[in-house]
């Protein structure tokens, strides 16, 4: 492989370990831009590499958080051993189907989601709130299936999507969505690995020195989300729905 190719690789991946670390979806800019650049090989051994940077990212990251945000550990390892499973099921899956049928209803769901986070001000900055420890489970496990399948199937924004389960279905603030969904995201990541590293999709001359420069960026993401709190995230999180909306509208409309 060029060098001059794997160093564009590793700023990318340090750029969506940053973006990932804060509000998630760090894969709307790693998995296009990488595509791009490595055009001559198989999607599905593309996306099965940069499944390897975006754990390592994540991992740094939560390290972070986990010294900062207070984990319901119970809750976080039902959600984790779901999504796990629908990760690996949806990865399964995305070897077998295309996904393209699913990004016209994402373009729309993403455009009323900025719409909704730009009029209620205060998504995600107001105290966390209890609930009930039946309805924390309920809702934790639906989040974890459905969120994990997604992340196995398609990817992008996923960190994005559970830290709006999160914060409107388990009434956690942007600070503690945002940790617990790297944990989650741990999961979802490691269920898809397993399954391209049994495929043998993995190309770990690209995939290591991507995970160095993505856990890099992970670190540094994590560390100003946490010093710089919840209003700081809002806006984040705000950027990269856009980012979003941009991605999924060129899919849908011009590709």
């Amino acid at each position: 492989m060029e060098t001059e190719l794997l160093i564009y690789l590793c700023m990318i991946a340090f750029s969506a370990g940053f973006i990932d670390s804060i509000v998630g979806g760090g894969g709307l800019i790693q998995t296009p831009l990488s595509l791009a650049l490595l055009p001559q090989l198989p999607v599905a051994t593309v996306i099965g590499t940069l499944k390897v940077p975006a754990f390592s990212g994540t991992a740094l990251a939560t390290t972070q958080y986990l010294k900062k945000v207070k984990v319901k550990w119970k809750l976080f390892l039902i959600m984790a051993i779901v999504a796990f499973i629908s990760a690996y099921v949806g990865s399964k899956l995305l070897t077998m189907i295309d996904n393209d049928f699913m990004k016209p209803l994402l373009f729309i769901i993403l455009i009323l989601l900025f719409i909704y986070t730009v009029l209620k001000k205060d998504f995600g900055q107001a105290k966390a709130k209890k609930i009930t420890l039946k309805k924390s489970v309920i809702y934790g496990i639906l989040s974890a299936f459905v969120i994990g399948m997604y992340d196995g199937f398609i990817g992008p924004a996923t960190g994005t999507f559970f830290i709006v389960a999160f914060v409107s279905l388990l009434k956690m603030d942007f600070l503690e969505a945002s940790g617990t969904a790297k944990l989650v995201n741990l999961a979802t990541n490691f269920g898809s690995i397993c399954l391209f590293l049994i495929s043998g999709k993995i190309i770990w001359a690209i995939a290591i020195p991507m995970a160095i420069c993505n856990g890099i960026g992970g670190l540094v993401g994590a560390k100003l989300a946490i010093a710089k709190g919840n209003k700081f995230i809002r806006y984040i999180f705000m950027f990269v729905i856009l980012l979003s909306i941009c991605r999924f509208g060129y899919e849908v409309f011009i590709s």
